[in-house]
């Protein structure tokens, strides 16, 4: 199982602090941070910031909302960060959801799908170093070419429903899911494979963002239980918690409670459903529930507070999981 780090951008701890976490991924060898960008940070420039208080560790920016940035500002973005820290830089591409693309920045996000699938086109012909010749019918580039180096950066696609699925099957060097279940994290992967073999393609590695924490105290499992509150009542993601047994949570979350009331109702074990908690050997087993559905990646989303600030003792904890998932001992 390879392992990534991706930051969690909580917003109950200092924003600054997502430059301790990503310290302490690389201290802790992990070869790849994935920057996302939705509230607080603007992600090329944590990025550059990222790169001048780090060593090593590789880069990948997103998923960013293809129906927020365009294709020449997406690559323009990863090949300046390239360019000034000379970190290797991936990125990926969603279709994020309505609170942020037509709250957030008033934009549609109509055929979000053909957006995704043209996006992936253009971004793929700039990161080359080609000139970019996508004509979309929801976005495209035409005629631009990057004047920076071209990082030549893979490309991920996040990916829930079946349209995603299809776009990365056709598009994508490797795909994402978020805060998924093993049992669900199975489904996305037999619908990958499917798309796969009806676009005649090989399907790409997957990769599974998941949050964790290694002997969590109270703190910490608010926190989390806080992250998973918006995904309750989102489609798709309530039949994963009914499936898992969280019924009655569910149906609470459509009668719109108030958000107090709704994180006061979460268990710490509907966390636990989508994400890594608890002692190493824990933390091991659940590795390896996610290594048999498919995953060939999780990305961790580690826990942060006053206790573990940016997560290190967490990412440690996994990194000696994995070893002891990996070697049976």
């Amino acid at each position: 199982m390879r392992l990534s780090v991706s930051l969690g951008l909580w917003q109950d701890r200092p924003p600054a602090e997502a430059l301790d976490t990503a310290r302490a991924a690389d201290a802790a060898g992990y070869p790849e941070l994935w920057i996302g960008e939705m509230a607080t940070w603007d992600a090329f420039a944590l990025g550059t910031a990222i790169g001048a208080a780090t060593s090593k560790i590789s880069l990948t920016f997103g998923p960013l909302a293809v129906t927020v940035r365009d294709p020449a500002t997406i690559a323009m973005g990863v090949a300046s960060v390239a360019a000034l820290t000379g970190r290797e830089t991936g990125v990926a591409l969603g279709t994020s959801s309505d609170v942020v693309v037509r709250g957030w920045h008033g934009r549609s996000r109509d055929r979000a799908a053909t957006a995704l699938a043209e996006s992936a086109v253009a971004v793929r012909q700039l990161l080359g170093g080609e000139k970019s010749t996508v004509d979309g019918s929801v976005v495209g580039s035409r005629g631009y070419r990057l004047r920076l180096p071209a990082p030549k950066a893979p490309l991920t696609i996040a990916a829930f429903g079946p349209r995603a699925l299809d776009v990365a099957a056709r598009h994508a060097d490797r795909m994402v899911v978020n805060l998924v279940s093993p049992a669900a994290a199975a489904t996305l992967v037999r619908g990958l494979r499917a798309a796969a073999e009806r676009a005649g393609t090989t399907p790409p590695p997957v990769a599974a963002w998941v949050v964790a924490a290694a002997e969590p105290g109270p703190a910490e499992l608010e926190q989390l239980r806080r992250g998973v509150v918006g995904y309750l009542a989102a489609p798709g993601y309530a039949d994963m918690f009914r499936a898992e047994g969280f019924g009655d949570l569910v149906d609470f979350a459509r009668g719109r409670p108030h958000p107090r009331e709704l994180l006061a109702a979460v268990p710490a074990e509907a966390v636990a459903a989508v994400g890594l908690l608890g002692s190493r050997d824990e933390i091991a087993a659940k590795i390896g529930a996610y290594a048999a559905a498919g995953v060939d990646e999780l990305a961790i989303v580690p826990a942060t507070g006053d206790g573990d600030p940016g997560g290190a003792k967490t990412l440690d904890a996994c990194r000696s999981a994995a070893v002891l998932f990996d070697t049976g001992v």
